[in-house]
């Protein structure tokens, strides 16, 4: 019998006895035939009962049964449209069919039947109800789902050869049936031996198995959950079943029947806890260890309270409480505004918006909820701007939400409209300038000056009376020196120094020698009569020979003058030197060598020299010169005096002199734009100095470092290469200093004689820590004499303030006896005027910290508060508070002069700061130095106790006198009262004070601390507790940095400056919390570079310094003032590079100039950095206008040469 019934037929008689030995495989002697018969029988029964049922398919479609031949197009359309397309293989296949055999097809294009055709139809037929499962010869594979009725044939042979078999040495995979398996084993195999692999492809493991995975605690999902409601879990009852929702959220105890609390209360005192019967229930109940069932409403309210209590409550019931405020009152633009920026904080917590589906899509996400947040924010605002047109805070929101919405060139569009309509108000041009200025697809110098002058224009025109239909503001004065200040500091970032220089030269001309003939006529018009003056090539401030705007006027009346020629003889002598010093280096090196020389040495414009027949075509680059077209729309009336000591303040600050705190008034949003140089983060002060460093900071206002002078624009953190300017620079600062101070009045004058002796003084500290003894020799002589000149002058003969630095400058200079010689002259001169004077006050507390300085040095550093009688520092403050003659200090102090000087010292201070707090006195700037003179007096006689207590005591009170001072001065602002300038300006001065006595503190904790055996928590709470209210003070930021840095552990000085960025919008403390973290960086990776075991085994590695660094410069970024500061982004892209990650690095850069294009700085540091790419940061300078001194065609004709 065969292994397979159906191939049953298929041998014949012909066969011969080999091919029978062949296939002997095929025979299974264990089958029996019958019952395969019989089973085969009841299939036929059941299909022909089908078929006389219901007819078959193909009976219905084509009314006969289908021919073996023509099963092929019956089998799928998709095999029926192959066949048809392919037209030319029909056609080869059928004359190789047999003359009988024709197929359906065939058949039904024929309407011809013949005889014979009916004939063999009716044999087929026949043969097939005697052989129904007979093998279909000639066709192709079909599965067993797919036959039309179980009368066709169940298989079939095919003869056609699939090439794809073995070109994928597999079969299709559509033709291979789809099982699983219920195990790994086979039958027929060794176990221990022979094995069947049934892996399954790798992308089909992955599609079937793949693992969700595991969301982390800051993914979208754990956030949400976190935010939402949850069941506290709580324990079973007592009883084993579980408790009831609603009940309480601790185990209670288990509570009395009705019966046994009834006979509780009928005993009372029969109780043997209650035996005096004074405990009500309750408390009998508790004593024996039962509780109460508590009442059902006391459930009620309790969830009542717990679900107002969820964060999705408190943040629907702030969204009512504001829909409400605006709905009653639309006028009022502070709740719209609340509104607006509530809409963040609404986004911040999640609510409102759905949560992604995994971390794949959570920059989709975020996208998409940022775009939405901006829409709402768009739609609160247009109805605030609905409701209240006139408001410029509404409008200022609506433009800044739309920067991100709206196409450049319709953002510029409304930009010009809202200034349009209100032309006087000042913060909204500030604004406006801010966009012309920092918008990098409109960017372009000239550009952004026009819009500068239309700006001062505009106000000035307000200003002035001119433009009727708006008057000027309170304040507006004010407010358009400090927009000029902002666009000569742009130029000068933006490389055109040569146009700052004379935007304040002629305002100079135009404020202090306007002729008395013009001062009453419009602001234009006195324009106009000083374009003449300007093109007429006069000397101009700052020039050799310069005599003003005024008295040229004067002389043209009367006929003019000649200009004497006069040969400069000191031109002669200065020469050339050779710009490329090294030409093996790189070409772009050099191109950065040259370009830092020229910013250095031409920054002054250029002028042709009459006395030597030059004129203006002589000029090499003619962007040095200057028009007067460049500098007219600028031009603003400044007639307030104190507004005129503060132009003349700012100008020298530019030139790179230190300045007064009391000339500054810088607003945070400037200064932020101002920031470029790294020395507001690098620290000044000198381990060998603690107490007077803060005298010796390259500007007395901390407001203003970080600005760096004009001359200095270099590659971030490269330091100077000379201490101040080029010879013909500090000549200008002379030629300023000596025209200007004249038209002053003598206080103002003492104001610029002091600032001149400081910047002296800076530049000899430079060259002593430079080590360069010949040109501290060189230096030194030019300073002493300047500052003996100065004191020779009749009215300087009594000002302490410019002995005070000629005394500091000696001793500076390691003349410790001619220094001590200054201060006693100076103390003889003025030392009876006792603690009321302010100046006097200030000699002696620098006269006294050197004296503690230089007996600690002396001493081993271990002298610091001790031996009080014999301590020159105690002698100097115990005559100060005598006010008797002074004698030198002879090496005693009497005990009972220590006690009168304490008591003096307490009754003026006590005096001082009730005289500023009832109003009598307006000098608040004599609180710092009696306070400092006190505290350090108590320091040396008492103890760090008691001078930090005369610290804490003084700064509390004169914290409480300055928020009094501001709120009277926001009132009076409010107002328009003519007192309120004279009000901030009093505000400011105390806010100073306070700022300054809060260094003296930290700086004399910090000595004693390094002295002595001292807790450090008290310099760590006065410097918290002063940075809290003075977050952009650089000192004490400085100390809290190095105090901080003892410690491994940073979590603490983490925390508090993350509350103070919170608190505050200035972009100070995130400069400083990125250079902490910097340097924390730098120590680590010196420790883990240095490979020795001694030097690494105290520290702990640390990791993640990297991303956090990142992440505090994304969120400094992120804010509108650290957004637009050069430093911040040039201080992002050096940290990037650093890394080694060039590419995002260059990613970082061009981020940048979509928020800061003017910044030349941030170029330099590009070239420096990323030097393959030169030409295109050239190109992109040159499209921007910025000032190229150097173009790289000009340095290749320097190499050639």
């Amino acid at each position: 019998m065969a292994l397979f019934p159906a191939f049953r037929g298929i041998s014949t008689k012909e066969e011969d006895n080999s091919v029978k030995a062949e296939t002997e495989w095929l025979s299974n002697q264990s089958f029996r035939s019958d019952d395969a018969l019989a089973l085969h029988h009841i299939v036929l029964e059941k299909a022909k009962e089908a078929e006389e049922g219901e007819p078959s398919v193909s009976d219905k479609s084509y009314g006969r049964i289908s021919e073996p031949e023509s099963e092929d197009e019956n089998i799928s359309g998709r095999h029926r449209k192959r066949k048809k397309k392919d037209k030319k293989k029909k056609k080869h296949k059928k004359h190789k069919r047999k003359a009988g055999e024709r197929s359906d097809s065939d058949d039904s294009q024929s309407d011809t039947v013949y005889p014979s055709d009916l004939l063999k139809k009716k044999e087929k037929e026949a043969q097939r109800q005697e052989s129904p499962v007979e093998v279909v010869r000639q066709g192709r594979f079909r599965w067993l789902d797919d036959l039309e009725s179980a009368a066709d044939g169940f298989f079939c042979v095919d003869r056609k050869a699939d090439p794809a078999n073995w070109q994928y040495k597999s079969l299709y995979r559509g033709d291979v049936a789809r099982y699983k398996r219920k195990g790994s084993s086979s039958l027929g195999l060794d176990a221990r031996s022979q094995a069947v692999s049934w892996d399954e492809p790798a992308g089909q493991e992955k599609k079937r198995a793949a693992p969700r995975r595991t969301e982390r605690y800051y993914s979208s999902q754990a956030r949400q959950l976190l935010r939402s409601d949850a069941l506290p879990s709580r324990p079973p009852a007592p009883g084993g079943s579980a408790e009831e929702p609603g009940g309480t959220s601790f185990i209670p105890l288990p509570s009395l029947s009705a019966e046994q609390e009834a006979s509780a209360t009928a005993k009372g005192s029969c109780s043997w806890v209650n035996p005096l019967g004074v405990y009500d229930v309750g408390t009998a109940l508790w004593l024996e260890g039962k509780g109460q069932a508590p009442a059902p409403h006391q459930e009620k309210g309790g969830d009542e309270r717990k679900s107002a209590d969820t964060p999705e409550a408190r943040l629907t019931a702030r969204v009512e409480e504001l829909n409400r405020r605006v709905r009653e009152n639309p006028t009022d633009t502070e709740g719209w505004l609340e509104f607006i920026r509530f809409q963040d904080e609404f986004a911040a917590s999640g609510a409102g918006l759905g949560s992604g589906g995994g971390e794949a899509d959570a920059a989709e996400h975020r996208r998409v909820s940022t775009r939405a947040v901006l829409e709402k924010k768009l739609a609160v605002c247009e109805r605030a701007v609905q409701s209240n047109p006139g408001c410029v805070a509404l409008q200022l929101a609506r433009l800044s939400v739309c920067r991100e919405l709206w196409e450049p060139a319709v953002l510029l569009k409304e930009w010009k409209k809202l200034v349009f309509l209100h032309p006087n108000s000042a913060s909204l041009w500030r604004r406006y300038l801010r966009f012309c200025q920092g918008h990098f697809g409109s960017f372009a110098v000239t550009k952004a000056s026009a819009a500068y002058g239309k700006c001062l224009t505009t106000l000035a025109a307000c200003d002035d009376g001119s433009m009727l239909s708006h008057p000027a503001l309170p304040g507006a004065e004010e407010d358009m020196l400090d927009i000029f200040l902002q666009q000569c500091h742009f130029l000068r970032q933006a490389g055109h120094s040569e146009k700052a220089v004379c935007l304040f030269q002629g305002l100079l001309d135009f404020t202090f020698f306007k002729p008395d003939s013009v001062k009453e006529l419009p602001t234009r018009q006195q324009v106009e009569f000083f374009e003449p003056f300007w093109d007429s090539g006069e000397p101009r401030v700052g020039e050799k020979g310069a005599r003003g705007w005024k008295a040229w006027m004067l002389q043209q009346e009367r006929g003019g003058w000649l200009v004497p020629s006069e040969a400069d003889e000191d031109d002669d002598d200065e020469g050339d030197d050779e710009e490329v010093k090294d030409k093996t280096l790189p070409k772009w090196r050099i191109w950065l060598d040259v370009e830092t020389t020229r910013e250095a040495n031409h920054w002054l414009p250029w002028r042709p020299d009459k006395s030597t027949g030059q004129s203006e075509e002589d000029c090499e680059d003619p962007e040095r010169q200057v028009l007067f077209d460049d500098i007219g729309p600028s031009m603003i009336r400044v007639t307030r005096p104190n507004l005129q000591l503060h132009l003349l303040a700012s100008f020298l600050h530019f030139l790179g002199l230190p300045v007064l705190a009391s000339t500054s008034s810088s607003s945070s949003q400037l200064r932020s734009l101002l920031l470029d140089d790294l020395s507001l983060l690098q620290d000044q002060r000198d381990p060998e100095r603690p107490l007077t460093s803060i005298h010796l900071q390259s500007s007395s206002s901390s407001s203003l470092s970080g600005v760096s002078p004009v001359g200095h624009m270099t590659v971030l953190g490269t330091p100077h290469k000379q201490a101040g300017l080029c010879k013909p620079g500090e000549e200008f600062v002379q030629n300023v200093l000596q025209q200007v101070a004249p038209l002053l009045p003598a206080e103002d004058r003492a104001v610029l004689h002091l600032s001149w002796l400081q910047y002296e003084r800076l530049k000899v500290l430079r060259c002593v820590r430079s080590g360069n003894k010949k040109r501290l020799r060189g230096q030194g002589k030019r300073s002493k004499r300047l500052a003996k000149r100065l004191l020779k002058e009749p009215e300087n003969r009594g000002r302490l303030g410019l002995w005070r630095e000629y005394a500091h400058l000696e001793w500076l200079l390691g003349n410790l006896e001619e220094a001590r010689k200054v201060f006693d002259t100076a103390l003889g001169m003025g030392v009876a005027r006792g603690l009321k004077d302010t100046a006097l006050c200030h000699l002696c507390l620098l006269y006294a910290q050197l004296e503690v300085e230089e007996t600690w040095r002396a001493e081993g550093q271990s002298a610091a508060g001790t031996a009080p009688a014999s301590s020159a520092a105690v002698h100097i403050l115990t005559k100060l508070a005598e006010e008797a003659t002074y004698t030198p200090f002879s090496g005693q102090v009497a005990p009972v002069a220590i006690l009168k000087a304490r008591k003096s010292y307490e009754q003026a201070v006590e005096v001082c700061l009730a005289g500023l707090e009832a109003g009598r006195s307006k000098k608040a700037q004599h609180v710092a130095g009696l306070v400092g003179c006190y505290a350090l007096f108590q320091y040396l006689t008492v103890g760090m106790d008691a001078a930090n207590m005369v610290y804490r005591q003084a700064r509390e009170r004169l914290g409480q006198h300055a928020s009094t001072t501001q709120q009277i001065t926001s009132v009076d602002s409010s107002s328009a009262n003519a007192n309120s300038s004279s009000g901030k300006a009093n505000s400011i001065s105390v806010t100073g004070e306070c700022e300054a006595l809060a260094v003296q503190q930290a700086a004399l904790l910090r000595h004693h601390t390094s002295t002595s055996v001292f807790p450090l928590v008290h310099l760590r709470e006065a410097l918290t507790s002063a940075l809290t209210h003075f977050s952009t003070s650089a000192p004490l930021w400085h100390l809290y940095v190095q105090a901080e840095a003892r410690y491994h552990s940073a979590g603490r000085a983490r925390r508090f400056i993350h509350s103070v960025i919170k608190s505050d919008q200035s972009v100070v403390p995130y400069l400083f919390a990125v250079w902490a973290e910097q340097g924390r960086k730098e120590l680590l990776d010196s420790v883990q570079r240095s490979g020795g075991i001694g030097d690494t085994l105290p520290t702990i590695p640390e990791n993640g310094l990297s991303n956090r660094i990142r992440s505090l410069f994304e969120a400094a970024t992120a804010t509108e003032e650290g957004a637009q500061c050069p430093l911040l982004w040039r201080m992002y892209l050096k940290f990037m590079a650093s890394e080694g990650n060039k590419e995002r690095a260059k990613g970082i850069f061009y981020k940048a100039l979509q928020n800061i294009p003017w910044a030349k700085g941030l170029y330099m540091d590009a070239v420096l950095l990323f030097p393959d790419a030169v030409t295109e940061f050239l190109d992109l300078m040159t499209e921007k206008e910025l000032r190229l001194r150097a173009p790289m065609e000009e340095v290749e004709i320097l190499l050639e040469d």
